[in-house]
């Protein structure tokens, strides 16, 4: 690890003024910087610590829905009554991820904030890796890329090629997306929302660029929408081990009913693109539709349109449409208590 300066932050506008320098990160639960910073993969100058900020609030907001402080710890989050009983996606997939240990210190901002765990990109004894080294080349592409991406690897430039397959580790993220939350964040500039289908990127051609943050910019909280899924929800995480893995492919599903026919649809997946991956169209073709494989099957279709696969992962496209099926299979059911 190389040395860096730290500093203790116990106002925003203090963490602001301190993020003008160059080089500087925040430091919130450090489940995944702290661990980057070891593997020297990043290299801060300076570590702001943001935790004694006052964003661990969880409330009830105007229209209905919830704001979510950017600091309230994971564990909090999934056990809090307000989120158990109208947002069980959310609840179910943040008590999928890690440990009761990391949860217990990983962060809501933090979470958002998450980088890939590419082998590649993970160990600086690998020169060719965009995400690290722009321009260096991808290793992944030729090399073992069984948890890597089937989606979203290139944008639609008429110069873009495959700069970076690797995928967003997150699990709550997966069901924010399909919860359509939205990032509150504070800068320079003041303050601005970001919808969360457009707070994190895909590579195209600056796969070092995981969100749409600007510089110093200091996420405070994010907010959900009025609960519609409640009573049909679930999260399905396909993986190596039942604990402490990440997905090799996740579907966050949510369904407004109305006795068998879906009123409206959340719909996203994880482990198979370089952000949570939503498709509003596939949502849409749900709605207005009974409750039945064949139309799950078609949403599914829909959600991996222009999948492909590499010599290690094309198992993933299958699994990922059988994911999604099921999924809104054990969505339209009911939601079960969260354990």
């Amino acid at each position: 690890m190389k040395s860096f300066a730290y500093s203790r932050a116990t106002s925003n506008a203090q963490a602001l003024e301190a993020a003008r320098a160059r080089g500087t990160q925040f430091l919130a639960g450090g489940t995944n910087l702290v661990d980057l910073m070891k593997y020297q993969v990043e290299q801060p100058v300076t570590l702001v610590d943001i935790n004694h900020l006052a964003l661990t609030e969880i409330s009830q907001i105007d229209g209905g829905g919830i704001s979510i402080g950017a600091m309230v710890r994971n564990s909090d989050l999934a056990n809090h009554p307000l989120v158990r009983t109208n947002y069980p996606l959310l609840s179910q997939a943040l008590l999928s991820g890690a440990s009761p240990q990391l949860r217990n210190m990983a962060s809501t901002g933090g979470n958002l904030m998450q980088r890939t765990r590419c082998y590649y990109f993970n160990d600086i004894s690998f020169s060719a890796c965009n995400k690290r080294a722009p321009g260096s080349g991808c290793a992944a592409l030729e090399g073992y890329n069984r948890i890597h991406a089937i989606l979203g690897q290139t944008d639609k430039g008429p110069t873009s090629g495959e700069t970076c397959i690797a995928t967003h580790p997150s699990d709550m993220c997966v069901a924010m997306a399909a919860l359509q939350a939205t990032v509150e964040v504070e800068g320079r500039g003041g303050r601005r929302t970001i919808p969360f289908a457009e707070f994190h990127r895909l590579p195209g051609n600056d796969p070092s660029r995981d969100t749409t943050l600007r510089e110093g910019e200091l996420i405070t909280a994010v907010t959900l929408p009025s609960a519609k899924f409640a009573k049909n929800a679930f999260y399905l995480k396909a993986r190596d081990r039942n604990s402490y893995a990440f997905a090799l492919i996740s579907v966050a599903a949510g369904l407004e009913m109305e006795g068998t026919t879906i009123r409206s649809a959340g719909l996203a997946m994880g482990g198979v693109a370089h952000k949570p991956w939503r498709i509003p169209e596939a949502e849409k073709a749900l709605a207005g539709q009974l409750a039945s494989p064949e139309n799950f099957a078609h949403a599914a279709d829909i959600l991996l349109h222009g999948a492909h696969g590499y010599e290690h992962n094309r198992f993933k496209i299958e699994l990922a449409k059988q994911g999604v099926v099921r999924a809104l299979t054990v969505a339209a059911q009911g939601t079960s208590e969260v354990a």
